[in-house]
């Protein structure tokens, strides 16, 4: 059995978004901006689902958890970036790194178990409603979103605990805003070919695995809507179905151009882009896609907003 190899670094210098003074301002406005515009939308849309009882069913359960997640990536990340854009503080903790890279692999791994999971929902509702709501039962929504959360954690305990018993004694300079795989990896002084095979295999069964439930959900559904008669209820389907889709695309996409390859082929200024696609600017679209595309969140999103001025105004 191999032997956890002890690192000689204590810390990491995070390489920021850009040295000059000027920009760094800008860039912190702007990121401040998307990141409270972010929690605002998240949090309204879990009030709004919490309280009004018309919202209370497995599809709105599972896009409350979406939701959840929407919160947790950012703030994983952001607030750190941020500390570093006004205050120049770029330094990061070995324990530090290794938390926020847990984290941030929980919550990614979570999210995509759990598209899957909203992809066999809508399966269900389209393709047996009357069988909906005996099929999708409170009890399996919640073992489901359990179950997406348990995988989560348990993938990113494996993936933490590869990258960090590896050997760090070089450069700490993380050419990356927070700690991720890719360029966490690219500083070990150790061998790391098993230990990339490993993760991608890894990530590769279980992001295929989830990929190939929401491929066959669509499927099966896109079957469905064609046999519709009712051209009314072929709007409701795609509406009902277009958002998550639109979720599912962006996330896709984006997570697969950064973690499914190895790190040769790291390249820091691509990445940097590609992560705020699917850590900043994915959790700010999340609510925005969802609230203009469904009709019963738009609904519950006035009647909250009509409540609040209610109590304002008292």
């Amino acid at each position: 059995m191999q032997r956890v190899n002890l690192s000689t670094v204590s810390e990491f210098v995070l390489v920021g978004l850009s040295d000059a003074p000027e920009v760094r301002f800008l860039l912190f406005v702007l990121f401040l901006i998307i990141y409270l515009a972010t929690m605002a939308g998240n949090i309204t849309i879990l009030v709004a689902m919490s309280t009004d009882t018309r919202l209370h069913n497995p599809m709105y359960f599972f896009l409350g958890n979406l939701s959840l997640l929407d919160i947790l990536c950012p703030t994983i990340t952001v607030p750190k970036m941020l500390e570093a854009l006004l205050l120049e503080n770029k330094v990061i903790s070995f324990t530090g790194c290794m938390l926020q890279l847990f984290f941030l692999i929980e919550v990614v791994g979570t999210e995509i178990f759990l598209l899957a999971v909203m992809a066999y929902d809508r399966y269900v509702a389209i393709c047996h409603p009357l069988q909906y709501m005996n099929i999708v039962s409170l009890k399996l929504c919640a073992h489901l979103a359990i179950g997406t959360w348990v995988a989560g954690f348990l993938n990113s305990l494996l993936h933490s605990s590869l990258i960090f018993t590896l050997s760090f004694c070089d450069s700490n300079e993380v050419d990356q805003y927070y700690c991720d795989i890719p360029p966490v990896l690219a500083l070990s002084c150790s061998p790391t070919y098993s230990r990339e095979l490993v993760l991608l295999v890894v990530a590769g069964v279980l992001g295929s695995a989830a990929f190939v439930v929401t491929l066959i959900s669509y499927i099966y559904i896109l079957v469905a809507i064609l046999y519709m008669k009712s051209s009314e209820s072929r709007h409701k389907a795609f509406s009902t179905c277009g958002s998550h889709l639109t979720v599912v695309c962006l996330f896709y996409g984006t997570t697969i151009c950064t973690y499914v390859r190895p790190s040769s082929t790291y390249s820091p200024h691509q990445d940097r882009v590609v992560s705020m696609l699917y850590g900043i600017l994915t959790p700010l679209l999340n609510p925005i896609i969802y609230s203009l595309r469904n009709k019963e969140v738009k609904c519950a999103l006035r009647r909250l907003i009509s409540h609040v001025r209610t109590l304002l105004t008292r």
